[in-house]
């Protein structure tokens, strides 16, 4: 029987990665005096092909550093496995256990309803509406999931509108809606560290390939990328409602229908509260966790009251807090705020994809190939600071256009970062463009999972989402650039013309 294209393309992809990584290992020798550079270079490009075309599953990908590194003497089994599970899965855990939590008990749902019942108002307000409360949510739950509970609400406004004024003339409002609420998921989890799977990869990578350096935490990333989510959240609000599509002439909806939703909710449960309590809780705990320098004054962490502040991370408190989900009792005999099969929702093949991602960094430091990547690009010292980051966010955006963004910035990091250390410039100056931009794809489907979920709903056209997304995409890279450069050069105090002693430090 005949293969069809797409299972044609798949076996293709499949044969290809580890026939591109043989030719390399057979036809090239990257630097004779350490073979384990070139060994590793097939297997980043054995890895790059599948987890691009994820010809075969993303996770199956992320695993293949268990086995060929023993294999072909870049680490050992025992040192590679110890990669795939660190403090950052211990953060991915507890914050995905307190997100199912809110699930479970329809907390979010509550928000949601309540944050668009203070907006309210006309067609463009609504837009704005539907964003903040998406936005919002991603900061702190996974994007994909945001997305998925606005959709809904999203169609039952639409068909509101389209009842009142007709199909055609509601067109370039329910357009603007649901690209507003696939844009507003990938812009709000840039905000905080859980937000999105991008961010987490970084600061395991970073701590990983430059293991002197100082944390990077919770509020330290907050209050950089919160303005940069603030500023691109305004910018595609205004882009969608005042120059992209125009729907002035469209009656407000009947906010009506919004509070007949909320009150079928009915009064705030025990449980609601409970867990409220337990996330509210958690995100003090984080932003607070070290002290928090604000010019003269200094406000201190709450670490600082245990005698060894350093044996704390974000990850303990995530735990400490999830925990407490399984022991709080729900009311009427229902059990705990959560059981132990809710956990198999968790996204195992995320923990994976993470740990495939840190495995690779480490062969990458481990083999010596992060240094000769990082020696063949010392023509670009002669590039100017600015220059450099826009042109990471430009690379950045555009691969993850058709790539998984977690499994791009985990290939993308370990390069970077060699690059950085080869130029003598500060690590973080291209790192944390690279992954802010990993989020801020918006032009195709298959560019994030929100964009693939509004594109399902039936009511876009590819053309529409690729217009907004290009414009968006290059002003992705101007704010990111401009944010990271203007905020992010202060607070993590990078000098761009300068390696800290860190990054040299074995």
């Amino acid at each position: 029987m005949a293969l069809s294209a797409t299972d044609l393309r798949r076996w293709l992809a499949v044969v290809g990665g580890p026939v591109l990584a043989g030719l390399l290992w057979v036809f090239t020798d990257l630097d004779p005096a350490h073979p384990p550079v070139t060994r590793m270079a097939g297997i980043a490009v054995w890895m790059a092909v599948w987890w691009l075309t994820e010809a075969v599953p993303l996770a199956v990908t992320a695993l293949l550093p268990i086995v060929l590194f023993p294999v072909l003497g870049v680490q050992s089994g025992k040192a590679t496995a110890a990669t795939y599970f660190n403090h950052i899965i211990f953060l991915f855990f507890g914050g995905f256990m307190i997100a199912l939590a809110m699930e479970r008990w329809n907390l979010h749902r509550r928000i949601a309803l309540r944050i668009l019942l203070l907006v309210g108002g006309g067609a463009a307000r609504i837009i704005l509406g539907f964003m903040l409360v998406t936005a919002f949510l991603s900061m702190w739950i996974s994007n994909t999931a945001a997305a998925m509970m606005l959709v809904p609400m999203a169609m039952a406004v639409i068909h509101q509108m389209e009842t009142a004024s007709g199909r055609d003339a509601t067109r370039p409002f329910a357009t603007a809606l649901l690209l507003g609420v696939a844009y507003a998921s990938s812009a709000g989890g840039i905000a905080t560290l859980i937000g999105t799977p991008p961010n987490l990869a970084f600061v395991q990578i970073f701590a990983l390939t430059f293991p002197a350096a100082p944390e990077i935490n919770f509020a330290e990333w907050m209050m950089l990328a919160l303005p940069i989510a603030a500023a691109m959240l305004v910018i595609i609000w205004l882009l969608l409602t005042r120059v992209l599509f125009r729907f002035h002439h469209l009656p407000p909806v009947d906010r009506a229908m919004v509070a007949e939703e909320y009150r079928s909710l009915g009064r705030m449960k025990t449980e609601e509260r409970w867990v409220l309590a337990v996330f509210v809780t958690t995100a003090v705990l984080w932003m607070f966790r070290q002290p928090i320098e604000t010019g003269s004054l200094t406000l201190p962490g709450w670490s600082s009251l245990f005698p060894d502040p350093g044996l704390f991370d974000d990850g303990t408190v995530a735990i400490a807090m999830a925990s407490l989900l399984f022991v709080l009792p729900a009311k009427g005999g229902r059990g705990v705020l959560m059981d132990w099969g809710s956990t198999v929702n968790l996204p195992w093949n995320i923990v994976l994809l993470f740990g495939g991602g840190f495995a690779l960094a480490a062969g990458m430091k481990s083999s010596g190939l992060g240094a000769y990547l990082g020696h063949e690009f010392q023509a670009m010292a002669n590039v100017t600071p600015v220059a450099m980051m826009a042109a990471i966010c430009l690379l950045m955006t555009f691969l993850t256009e058709l790539t998984s963004n977690t499994a791009t910035t985990q290939m993308i990091l370990p390069i970077v970062a060699a690059v950085s250390v080869a130029i003598h410039t500060h690590p973080l100056l291209l790192m944390i463009p690279a992954t802010l931009s990993a989020s801020c794809a918006f032009m195709m489907p298959v560019a994030t999972p929100p964009n693939a979920i509004v594109f399902g709903s039936g009511r876009l056209r590819i053309r529409d989402m690729a217009r907004a997304g290009l414009v968006l995409n290059l002003v992705g890279v101007v704010v990111v650039t401009a944010g990271v450069y203007l905020l992010g050069l202060t607070l993590f105090d990078i000098d761009p013309h300068h390696l800290p002693a860190w990054a040299v430090t074995p």
